[in-house]
């Protein structure tokens, strides 16, 4: 499933083309939410129990490859066993663990997903102020590779489900702790082989939430971003051929240097801009905001980034600029083991990122047409179709009720995420999934995401919990048609 290179479905098609219209009613006004009065809790306590719980997790090293989850699969298990709640752990193959757990609801309405993954990507501890497994606690920090991406999002999923536990509160449906694996590289071995072979165990499951979106903090500004579709990947190798040879005796062409050659040609290589329906919605929501000359160009993007000094500006934010194009990212590059040897080969990775509704085999012929070099082969590593869920349902609603009542005054943005999560998978077999951690993150804490020092602060982890906690009693609240609401 995950090779095979689709363009949008019917229903995904439709779907993008209903996101025009539905997405501006969704800002109009929040849908008052009667939800059950949550119990006095001791949030200094929950801020406690979140940050031994995620240096705990942090240090169980799961670094994609080879991943190793079932160790931090475990973890979630023992910890579930002691709340009473139903745990166990699956393994796509020996050490690729994933853990599930259930709390059971009324069961009069359909189960909520809770999804996260236990794999990171890898950190030198060389190159990081402190070890990046050793999950140190300081300063109100708890620092760590995964401490944001995606351990930290765990920890705030597993203690709303143990508050809704300890309180006694009601909930008409069933929530799922669902953990996966090597979400970091795509996914087969973790939640595509999870959905391909037990999804009997979350087929009653109506909703998913998971990393993807939160609340963003900026300029002392606040909005709550809902991912609801993400751009597709397009990973590809490139590998260039040529005479092998002695470094003493250099040849004009090699490997290498055909290799460079065509990487510089992509580099130079500009993708045209495309702004999808969802997108433009969003900018359009953004554009409240703005002064009136950016709020302008933002309701009517596509136009105006036709003038160059907004495009510059624009596509200056490396954010707003993956959003309304095809985007290629260098990031592997391969050649000989040794500095005497002239390699027979030498290859490239491309991280590449296509818009919805985007066709990957077009856009690799694309490719080669820019590189015109018949030596350099391209392959495919990783791609599978974009996909889309409607935001206008009782899920979003509850967020929208949630942000009304915590923060009168902020956004809710349905979001296209330049990146991509796990939710593809449940996507196409008819889950609602949306990209929504509830976690508050200031923009510098944000850039440790697979960069360098990654940290969670403790008071993001504790509000983050009340955030999710909420959203969970909400849900029940909003009329089953849920949808926008116009005024």
């Amino acid at each position: 499933m995950m090779t095979q290179i689709q363009t949008l479905r019917g229903a995904d098609r439709r779907i993008w083309l209903s996101l025009l219209f539905v997405f501006p009613l969704v800002f109009v006004r929040p849908l008052p939410a009667e939800t059950q009065t949550i119990p006095d809790i001791n949030w200094s306590a929950v801020e406690k129990e979140a940050g031994e719980l995620l240096s705990q997790v942090v240090q169980i090293d799961t670094s994609n490859p080879p991943g190793n989850e079932t160790a931090a699969a475990r973890f979630w298990q023992n910890i579930l066993t002691q709340e009473g709640i139903e745990a166990r752990v699956y393994e796509s193959e020996p050490g690729r663990g994933i853990i599930y757990g259930r709390l059971k609801g009324s069961g009069k309405k359909k189960a909520l997903i809770l999804l996260h993954h236990l794999d990171v990507v890898p950190a030198d501890p060389a190159e990081w102020e402190f070890d990046p497994f050793g999950g140190v606690i300081k300063d109100g920090y708890v620092h760590g590779r995964g401490a944001i991406d995606c351990k930290g999002v765990s920890v705030v999923q597993f203690l709303a489900l143990a508050l809704l536990k300890r309180s006694g509160l009601r909930f008409e449906r069933d929530i799922i702790f669902l953990g996966t694996g090597d979400e970091e590289v795509g996914g087969r071995k973790g939640a595509g082989w999870f959905v391909d072979t037990h999804f009997d165990l979350i087929a009653d499951a109506e909703f998913l939430l998971t990393e993807g979106g939160g609340i963003r903090q900026r300029d002392g500004k606040r909005s709550y971003r809902v991912s609801v579709a993400e751009k597709a990947p397009c990973w590809i190798e490139l590998k260039a051929t040529g005479p092998a040879g002695h470094g003493a005796s250099p040849t004009p062409e090699t490997a290498v240097t055909r290799l460079i050659r065509a990487l510089d040609k992509i580099r130079r290589h500009q993708t045209a801009f495309k702004v999808v329906p969802a997108v433009q919605a969003y900018f359009s929501a953004l554009a409240d905001s703005e002064d009136g000359e950016t709020a302008r160009h933002y309701r009517a993007l596509e136009q105006a980034l036709q003038d160059e000094t907004f495009r510059k500006k624009f596509t200056a934010k490396p954010g707003h600029n993956a959003l309304v194009r095809n985007t290629i990212s260098l990031t592997v590059l391969n050649g000989s083991p040794k500095t005497n040897v002239v390699p027979a080969s030498a290859s490239a990775h491309l991280d590449c990122r296509l818009l919805p509704g985007e066709d990957p085999q077009q856009f690799i012929a694309q490719l080669k047409q820019v590189v015109d070099d018949p030596n350099i082969q391209f392959s495919t590593l990783l791609n599978f179709p974009s996909a889309a869920s409607d935001p206008a349902t009782p899920l979003f609603e509850a967020i929208r009720s949630v942000a009304a009542r915590r923060d009168p005054h902020a956004p809710v943005l349905p979001s296209v995420l330049g990146g991509f999560t796990d939710t593809h998978y449940f996507r196409e077999k008819g889950i609602i999934s949306y990209g929504f951690s509830g976690l508050a993150l200031a923009a510098e804490d944000a850039r440790g995401v697979h960069g360098l020092n990654e940290r969670m602060p403790l008071a993001a982890l504790r509000d983050a919990v009340q955030v999710l906690l909420e959203v969970v009693l909400s849900i029940d609240a909003i009329p089953e048609e849920g949808g926008a609401h116009g005024s």
